[in-house]
């Protein structure tokens, strides 16, 4: 028994060694897995614990960009972005003890801010809870708010309620180039115009406003990382030049009860929009106070029949073929032309005249015959080089590419009606571009309104390159350009002729589609007038297109005036020089008119002569009733005949239009003849017959 008692205590001992092991290896082990998870943890899984740790702890709520600024070509601001305060809510921070105490302070918190909001209590209180409820920690409560507003919420300190600041797009001149700028939504972006196009760019990189929040979701401290500011677009519009394309075009509208209207002033030397006006117009500002229809751009949207204006292809395409020359003469059948059993009429009854007073008296049938002697294929082809049919490629949302039907569904009498502007849709923007090409030696450069875009720093990072395309050689555009001068001289836009200025140009009176009858209406028209100044070396070119105006319909009535007034006060602007001297009818009356002494005088010279001066006078000078030129009986108020000698074709014929008198022009160079003699008494309508010579 006594040899057994030292087994039993060795037994005992290694039992409890072994387990003091088994205790160790498995706190080692378990030392071992915990570190090996610590290291996981912090190595691997690092960024993603992070990133949930900061999602429970803290939200960051994107932080609008201050959206660059946009100007006109001079650097003058047309959009800019200004601070503003937002209001914000923290549903969280309305925890309270007991549900109770919760809802109260949510009540007393929506009905201080229903009064000064100026909303109903109930609607913030329903979404406070709402949110609080779904465990939202963040909810606008109102964006952008005027100063007042701001600074009233500030001062009530109230529960659960922060203010940060947030830029608001604000453009200085109101309604003004609205159509180009276009405006922006509650969420900064840019929904039309530039603002749309250039959003991207102007709107730059997108800030973080980081939010802390306690364990009980309480928020107690804020941090802001700024974004990146947006690039600088500088448009070729002209802020003054813009102005007054509004101002006279509103005028018109207003003036002609018209439905709407649209002016457009072009750089023809580098494609650069000047002024791109519509009317009626908006303010971006306050974009919500009108129709989505007041807010189109009508100058790129708006199809119409151009009418007369359009026989510039026919004309142009006649001559650059060598099939006519402005001298030559057509006849015009007195005013009338069958094509394919379709009997086509002019405005007024016209027989032989020379191919530029057809184009000056805008002669249907004159227009018929060079288009049939172009023929449909190349007709076509020309209307497609002068940019109809297709985009400009203008920088602004929604432009359409007009109406042009392809050659082969083109019906037998469709070249009698293309050649005088029917069947076929064009916008204002692709018009103008059109007479560009005349204006610019017959070389067509696509219209854009992007000048440069500048970054943050102000270096420029881009510069358009627009496309550029002969359309005519410059001898067919300097001729049009010639006769196209005759039609503001002797045609129909006398109303156009500028002062100090020679101008040049084309009217257009379109009859509408009636929807009902599918026919044209006889009510409803579009009056328009396309042209340029100077005439010898163009710096604008201009179109004014009038839809529907009452009473007064025709282009060189409602849309002239309208050229006149904006190009007289452009051209001054742009530096370019007169190029003619000008008196106003007035001054020209006030210069002729004589005392009842000097009319008795002058009248018993012109009855002494008379016989002489009849056997001197060219065969045309004859009129209808036996061949002699009939002379007004004298009045107090006569208007003498002005002495022309030595001035030029172009004087002169601006002289006569001015003064109402019919001219017909001999020759070539400065006047060396001319009757009736200096002095004579003049009556309304009168001809005038001039002789032009070349000194020796």
């Amino acid at each position: 028994m006594l040899a057994r008692r030292p087994r039993r205590a060795q037994s005992h001992s290694d039992v409890s060694i072994r387990r003091t092991l088994f205790v160790a290896a498995f706190v080692v082990f378990w030392m071992l897995g915990i570190g090996a998870r610590l290291v996981y943890l912090q190595v691997s899984k690092h960024e993603k614990l992070v990133a949930r740790a900061q999602q429970q702890q803290q939200e960051a709520v994107p932080i609008t960009p201050q959206r660059g600024p946009v100007l006109d070509r001079q650097g003058r601001e047309l959009a800019r972005s200004i601070d503003t305060l937002s209001v914000f809510i923290a549903p969280e921070e309305f925890d309270r003890k007991t549900p109770e105490q919760t809802t109260v302070e949510i009540e007393c918190t929506s009905s201080a801010l229903a009064t000064v909001l100026g909303v109903e209590q109930r609607e913030l209180f329903t979404r406070i809870s709402d949110a609080r409820k779904s465990g939202s920690r963040f909810i606008w409560l109102a964006r952008r708010l005027p100063p007042d507003q701001a600074t009233q919420i500030e001062a009530l300190n109230l529960t659960g309620v922060h203010m940060r600041k947030e830029p608001k797009r604000f453009y200085p001149n109101g309604p003004l180039a609205a159509s180009i700028l276009g405006f922006v939504g509650l969420d900064g972006n840019g929904l039309a115009g530039i603002e749309q196009v250039y959003n991207e760019r102007i709107s730059g990189e997108p800030g973080k406003l980081f939010i802390e929040h306690d364990s009980r979701g309480r928020a107690y401290e804020s941090t802001e990382v700024p974004g990146r500011p947006g690039h600088t677009v500088v448009l070729t519009i002209d802020q003054s030049i813009q102005y007054h394309a509004e101002a006279a075009l509103t005028t018109a509208i207003t003036q002609s009860n018209a439905k709407s209207g649209t002016a457009i002033v072009l750089d023809p030397r580098t494609g650069e929009i000047l002024a791109l006006a519509n009317a009626p117009t908006f303010d971006p500002n306050n974009v919500g106070a009108v129709s989505p229809a007041t807010r189109a751009n009508w100058a790129l949207q708006h199809i119409y029949e151009p009418g007369s204006t359009f026989k510039i292809v026919a004309f142009s395409a006649a001559l650059e073929k060598g099939l006519v020359k402005p001298t030559d003469r057509i006849d015009c059948q007195m005013g009338s032309i069958t094509v394919a059993k379709r009997v086509i009429r002019d405005h007024t009854p016209f027989g032989s005249l020379t191919i530029t007073e057809a184009l000056a008296k805008s002669s249907n049938v004159a227009a018929i015959k060079l288009g049939l002697k172009v023929g449909d294929p190349e007709m076509h082809q020309y209307i497609t080089r002068f940019g109809f049919g297709s985009r400009t490629g203008i920088e602004l949302p929604g432009e359409t590419a007009g109406i042009l039907h392809p050659l082969k569904r083109w019906q037998p009498s469709s070249i009698g009606s293309v050649a005088i502007g029917q069947e076929i849709g064009v916008t204002p923007v692709q018009m103008v571009s059109a007479f560009g090409a005349l204006a610019n030696d017959g070389v067509r450069i696509s219209p854009h309104l992007i000048r440069e875009i500048r970054n943050s720093a102000g270096t420029s990072i881009y510069r358009p390159n627009p496309e550029q395309r002969r359309v005519i050689n410059q001898e067919t555009a300097r001729a049009l350009r010639g006769m196209l001068e005759e039609v503001t001289l002797n045609g129909t836009a006398k109303a156009a002729q500028l002062d100090g200025y020679t101008a040049a140009g084309k009217t257009g009176t379109a009859q509408k589609i009636d929807p009902k009858t599918r026919t044209y209406s006889t009510t409803k028209h579009v009056a328009s007038f396309v042209g340029f100044a100077p005439v010898n070396n163009p710096a604008v070119v201009i179109v004014v297109v009038v839809d529907e105006p009452v009473g007064a319909y025709h282009g060189g009535d409602v849309a002239a005036p309208v050229f006149r007034q904006i190009a007289e006060q452009v051209l001054p602007e742009l530096g370019v020089m007169p190029d003619t001297d000008f008196k106003t009818p007035t001054e020209l009356i006030a210069q002729t008119k004589s005392s009842p002494e000097q009319i008795a005088r002058r009248r018993e010279e012109v009855t002494r002569n008379e016989q002489t001066r009849a056997a001197t006078m060219p065969r045309s000078s004859r009129d209808n009733r036996g061949g002699e030129v009939v002379y007004a009986v004298a009045t107090n108020n006569a208007i003498v005949m002005p002495d022309l000698s030595g001035r030029s074709v172009r004087d002169v014929a601006r002289t006569c239009a001015q003064l109402g008198m019919q001219l017909e022009a001999h020759g070539e160079g400065r006047v060396v003849k001319q009757w009736p003699a200096v002095g004579s008494e003049l009556k309304s309508g009168q001809t005038v017959y001039v002789e032009f010579g070349r000194a020796n």
